[in-house]
């Protein structure tokens, strides 16, 4: 509900690229990567920011992340809130506050950075940059998530 009155007050193109970002995060709780594939251009790259240690953390091509989802163990659930969208033009980004759950638990925060480009069928992530942060997440205002 907080996602949908959110979304009012965004342009429509910026509704799109939130839209097209939640559709990549219900693609991962559904372990499905021909959903994800579909919402990524393949050779566009997702990087681990961890906040401890001497290297940011790793990265694949969005295309091996696709093809992992399937191999995920466990019920995973992403959550987003208070995106900030830029638009111009057929080059967008998306930058929220996240939280990450595993078989019903938190296992992580952070911050997504998400990259998208418009392609003739719509938009398109093209990097995924996100925060991993496990002690000292901030409650997040879309409460608990759902059973």
């Amino acid at each position: 509900m907080w996602l949908l009155l959110f979304l009012l007050a965004l342009t429509p193109e910026e509704q799109q690229v939130v839209s097209t970002v939640q559709k990549l995060f219900d693609a991962m709780a559904a372990h499905d990567g021909a959903a994800a594939a579909a919402l990524t251009i393949p050779e566009g790259r997702v990087f681990v920011v961890r906040a401890t240690g001497a290297e940011p953390g790793a990265s694949s091509t969005l295309a091996q992340f696709a093809e992992r989802l399937p191999t995920i163990k466990g019920k995973i659930l992403e959550r987003m809130w208070k995106p900030e969208v830029r638009v111009d033009g057929r080059m967008a980004t998306l930058w929220a506050p996240y939280d990450f759950h595993r078989d019903g638990q938190r296992t992580h925060c952070g911050i997504d950075a998400v990259d998208l480009v418009k392609t003739a069928s719509g938009w398109k992530i093209s990097g995924i940059s996100y925060t991993v942060v496990t002690e000292g997440c901030p409650v997040s205002p879309l409460g608990a998530p759902p059973e």
